[in-house]
């Protein structure tokens, strides 16, 4: 699999991060300047030193301290250290959350824009969001004034065609990149193997592998010569994907130098991957390498979501502290005011004025980011929720597909097509669990959106008759009664494609002045009620009962399965 060269990008944007006027002019020299000053480069040190909670900690702290002065500049950089930080330790959600704070505190297109726009980048690749990475690298490469700067994004767009499959626009930039290099313009030599190692890479997946292979050798000499380790590592992956299907012994060999230099490094994200490769190749050891990397991948999973709390709370509780710093000094100064209000009457109503305006804004300021922390613990709990169903629901099922193909023989085709439909009952789930964690439209689109939910259900096996859908007013419906109904429903087919084994489902809407009524029906082979919560219907009457609605179930074994749902509007 092609990777982005994701450190050495890091290392790149700190470096054109301080390049001109990194910090900008502080406004005075007061203590609070000073406090900022030091708080930031307290920072600088302790990333450089990998003490990433405290780097944040105290870059977050400056940041502060800095928006009391008004200094965008410095505002911008502590920013964007506090989104690296975020994105090496696994939290793109966050990382994105942090840029947007950046953002109006931008008065040009400078170097600062262009490090915003490659962090939204490398955000929206590692989370998979190609088209929205694509974007931003090209608004990155609009910013940057020198061509050598140009290059990581550059070669980054590349990467993103690779994974896209597009290899006819990925190739064309990295030998355009090659083309460019003069005796006056050259390329430093970690950029020019990490484009070499790419192109080879682009080559192989379009079948033209002498040259790719060579390139990719090339690039893995330069690398060596350098004592390049992460970019070696970059190459014996390539290598091992490579020869996976022709040679397994050499992409073996290649997988495990990149697993050794990726223990050492502690990337964990390759070293996955090395495993990946150790474990469908012909092995002795596969059954082993495959449980260290489910119990690598648990553990990863874990680690990065006790980061993502910790950012999200030193954000939290630096803001507390400085609305409760904030509060002490008004208070201060409101009894000071009141001691001279005999003299300074008018005076005094003015302030008092000025300070119901402040206590105002501070509290619309409070509640805001309120909000917004909790949006960010919804996107945390999505992603552990996500995680914990690919863990219980895939795990072993792909763990019990590799070692069935390790012990039977695939040149039988009864035993081929038994491993066949395996996979593709991996395949389903995983869509399912994609689906399951869409958002959900609930504005004018909403009946269009939960009738194309609803279809998505239809088989060869199972037709599914949706009627009167339209006639509900869900323009009169609130937001989360809406997604309720989504949801619930969407628990109901999932029941019906799990246990019911239907052949027909029908879903009737009702809609009255006051209420809306869903009947559901099937053709199933039903089951006892008092298993219902064994059947997992117990979550949607909780939903219901939520919102002030009712539920109830009719079902026996082998006569079908029905339900009825009503709510208030």
């Amino acid at each position: 699999m092609l990777r982005s060269p994701f450190l050495y990008l890091l290392f790149f944007l700190f470096f054109i991060s301080c390049k001109e006027k990194t910090f900008g002019p502080i406004n005075n020299n007061g203590p609070i300047a000073k406090e900022a000053t030091a708080e930031r480069d307290k920072g600088i040190a302790n990333l450089e030193r990998k003490n990433y909670n405290s780097a944040f900690y105290n870059f977050n702290k400056s940041k502060i301290d800095f928006e009391t002065l008004k200094d965008s500049a410095n505002i911008i950089f502590n920013l964007i250290k506090m989104a690296s930080i975020q994105q090496i330790n696994g939290d793109y959600y966050g990382s994105k959350e942090t840029l947007t704070e950046a953002l109006p505190y931008l008065k040009k297109k400078d170097i600062y824009s262009a490090s915003i726009n490659n962090f939204f980048g490398i955000a929206d690749k590692e989370l998979s969001n190609y088209d929205d990475a694509i974007y931003y690298y090209n608004e990155a490469i609009k910013d940057l004034q020198d061509s050598s700067s140009k290059v990581p994004p550059l070669n980054n767009i590349a990467v993103l065609y690779v994974l896209q499959k597009k290899y006819d626009k990925a190739i064309p930039i990295l030998e355009s990149i090659l083309q460019q290099e003069t005796s006056k313009s050259k390329l430093s030599s970690k950029s020019k193997a990490r484009v070499l190692d790419n192109l080879g890479f682009a080559y192989f997946k379009i079948e033209k592998n002498t040259e790719g292979l060579s390139l990719i050798n090339q690039s893995l000499a330069i690398r060596n010569q350098n004592d390049d380790s992460y970019g070696s590592l970059q190459s014996y992956l390539h290598l091992a994907e490579y020869y996976s299907t022709t040679d397994s012994k050499k992409s073996n060999e290649y997988a495990q130098l990149a697993c050794q230099i990726a223990t050492k490094l502690n990337s964990v994200d390759e070293r996955l991957e090395a495993l990946s490769f150790l474990m469908t190749n012909n092995s002795s050891n596969n059954t082993a390498y495959a449980k260290k990397y489910v119990v690598l991948n648990d553990s990863i999973i874990k680690i990065r979501n006790n980061f993502k709390n910790k950012f999200a709370k030193i954000k939290y509780d630096s803001k507390k502290e400085k609305d409760e710093n904030q509060k002490l000094r008004l208070e201060k100064a409101e009894n000071l005011l009141s001691l001279q209000e005999a003299k300074y009457q008018k005076i005094v109503a003015g302030i008092g004025i000025i300070f119901l305006i402040i206590v105002i804004v501070i509290l619309v300021r409070y509640y805001r980011n309120q909000s917004r922390i909790e949006k960010i613990k919804t996107s945390y709990d999505t992603e552990t929720r996500i995680a914990k169903d690919i863990h219980d629901e895939l795990a072993n099922d792909v763990f019990y597909a590799i070692t069935f193909a390790q012990t039977q023989s695939l040149t039988k085709e009864d035993i081929k097509e038994t491993l066949l439909q395996k996979l593709n009952h991996i395949y389903t789930r995983v869509r399912g669990i994609s689906r399951e964690n869409n958002t959900i439209e609930t504005g004018a689109n909403y009946a269009i959106h939960l009738k194309e939910m609803l279809s998505t259900y239809n088989s060869d096996s199972t037709n599914i008759i949706i009627n009167s859908i339209e006639k509900v007013n869900w323009d009169t419906i609130d937001e989360i009664k809406k997604i309720t109904i989504h949801r619930v429903l969407q628990e109901l087919m999932v029941n019906m494609k799990k246990h019911s084994e239907a052949s027909l489902v029908v879903l009737k809407f009702e809609n009255t002045a006051n209420a809306i009524t869903i009947h559901y029906t099937d053709n199933g082979k039903g089951f006892e009620k008092n298993k219902i919560a064994k059947n997992g219907l117990q979550n949607m009457e909780n939903r219901i009962l939520a919102i002030k609605g009712t539920i109830t179930f009719d079902t026996e074994p082998e006569k079908g399965f029905k339900v009825k749902i009503s709510m208030p509007k």
